[in-house]
Parts: structure tokens; sequence; C-alpha cells
């Protein structure tokens, strides 16, 4: 949704100010297979949700190619697409595509693909605040010769009150649970939902007693990209005047998701966190991080 916190907030507040209609860009709250998955959560198809594993492996999460700078593209107004990042020469790996490897514009894989699967690790139990604690690590330990700030390998665990979530992303590898280089895991007491954003597989945990599943075995693999539905509910949302399937306040959770855990790697703590204040409560540094001083004539709110 945002580069920073502060600027999710900021986004948030404004919106309300003005009393306006804005969707944040979580397709997959608009497909079926996520659709289907939740309402088979909440209705208790699994039993108790005791656990969600999330994982994101794809090559391009190890970065781009090295090559030297050189001018912008004719008719691309360089100083306006850096907005308020830092000015720096142009150069190919940071512009379209490849931007999101660099800490100025993204923040990686964490930021790209994991706050999409977080949102539905969220969206389980409608979450509305980020975790007091997250616990992080992470490294650059792929081999091949690639340029990027970020992190191309990471694990990051959400210990929340009744269940954790965690997620897991090893960039340049395309292999992962489940045979999906993507993916959700749902695990509850009954059953464990396994989906993307084309299919979903319930496995049923055995009744011992009953010798059957302890919920039904499900199959489902035609689900399809959900990004005309999330536009359609955008435009509905408009004209009705009702709240988007993701609003800025479950976009802003989402994406605090994600930076918490970039900023606790970059600060290398184990930081506390106050959702209602939305600050850090043991690192000043960490604070420092919840923004970032814009480029002149830049500024924020």
């Amino acid at each position: 949704m945002a580069n920073t916190i502060a600027e999710c907030k900021v986004m948030v507040e404004a919106a309300n100010a003005y009393k306006r209609v804005v969707q944040v860009g979580q397709q997959q709250r608009s497909g079926f297979v996520f659709k289907e998955s939740m309402k088979m959560i909440k209705d208790g198809t699994i039993g108790k949700l005791r656990k969600v594993n999330i994982w994101g492996n794809f090559n391009y999460g190890t970065g781009s190619t090295p090559v030297a700078d050189g001018p912008a593209p004719e008719g691309v107004d360089y100083d306006m697409w850096l907005g308020p990042a830092p000015l720096r020469p142009f150069n190919m790996n940071r512009f379209h595509g490849s931007w999101r490897h660099f800490w100025d514009y993204g923040g990686g894989l964490m930021s790209d693909w994991g706050v999409h699967l977080l949102d539905m690790g969220l969206w389980a139990k409608d979450l509305v605040k980020a975790p007091p604690i997250v616990l992080t690590s992470a490294a650059n330990s792929s081999t091949e010769k690639k340029v990027r700030d970020t992190f191309d390998t990471m694990t990051v665990t959400y210990p929340k009150d009744d269940y954790i979530m965690s997620w897991d992303m090893t960039a340049g590898v395309q292999q992962g649970p489940y045979q999906k280089l993507y993916g959700l895991a749902f695990i509850g007491e009954k059953a464990t939902i396994v989906t993307d954003r084309n299919s979903y597989q319930v496995f049923p945990e055995w009744d011992e007693e009953k010798r059957a599943g302890k919920a039904e075995a499900k199959v489902y693999k035609e689900g399809k990209e959900s990004h005309a539905g999330h536009a359609r509910n955008f435009l509905d949302c408009i004209k009705s005047r009702q709240t988007p399937l993701c609003s800025l306040e479950e976009g802003h959770r989402s994406t605090s998701f994600a930076h918490l855990a970039n900023i606790a790697l970059a600060t290398k703590t184990r930081l506390l966190w106050d959702a209602d204040k939305e600050q850090f409560t043991n690192s000043n540094e960490a604070n420092k991080l919840l923004h970032y001083e814009y480029r002149k004539p830049w500024k924020l709110g």
C-alpha cells in the first residue's frame, strides 16, 4: 500500500477525514478460491485454526543481473518517477519490474508477494492490529551474482494470542511445500486447507475412533486471477458508498506486517510494537524507520 508505515497511516486518516471510498489492491479478497477457503475456516469446517504457514519462492526474488547506469528511456520523467525517493543515477535494475529489490522503493519479496499472502492469513481471523512481537531472521544466501538491497532468504514468525502465522521465503528456488512455489496452509484441528490463487485442497485429519476423516476432503483447481472482480467491487462501492473488500485500514494492517519484519531485520533488534500508537516501545532507531526524509520539495501530509 505504501513504502512506509507512516505513509499508510496518513492515507487512512485522509480517507476517513474526507469520507472517501478507497480500495487497496489485495485482489485475492475478490477471488473465489480464497473466499471459499475463508468460508470453510470461519464456519468451522477445519475446526479451530491453530496455525497459518505461508511461503513464497520465486526466481526473480534474487534480484537482477548487474548493468551500468545510463540515460532514462525517452518519454520517462525520471525526476517524477523517483518522487520523494533519493536522487540516484538512472539504472534499469532500479526501474520498472525490478525496483522492488531496493529499499528506496520497496521491500523485496516480503513487501511484493508477502503482503498479499499475509493478508490472507490475517483475513482468516479478521485481525485489525499488528502483533506486539515479530520474530525474524534473514540472509542473502543465493550464490547468483545479482543486484539488490533486500533479502533473498527470510523466515518470520508472528505469534498471536490463539494462533501462529509464519512467512518463509527462499528466492531463486521454485519448489515449495505441497509442490507449490507459493501458497498458504491453514492448519486446523480437523483439517488443513492448502491454497494459492488458482486452487485449494482440504486435507482432513484422521479420526481413529470413527475410522474416517474429521472433515470432507476437497480439491478445486479452476481458480483464476481476480483483478477484474476486485475492480468491479471498487466501482460498486463508489456507487453504494459501502466499504470495499479491502479497505485502507485492512491494507494498512497487512502492509504493517510486512514492514515490521523488514524493520526488525534492519535494526537486528527484538522489537516491541504498540499497535494503538503505531510505534516501537523499545527502539528509537526502529521508530526512525517508520518513515524517511523525503527528497525536496516532497513532503508528507
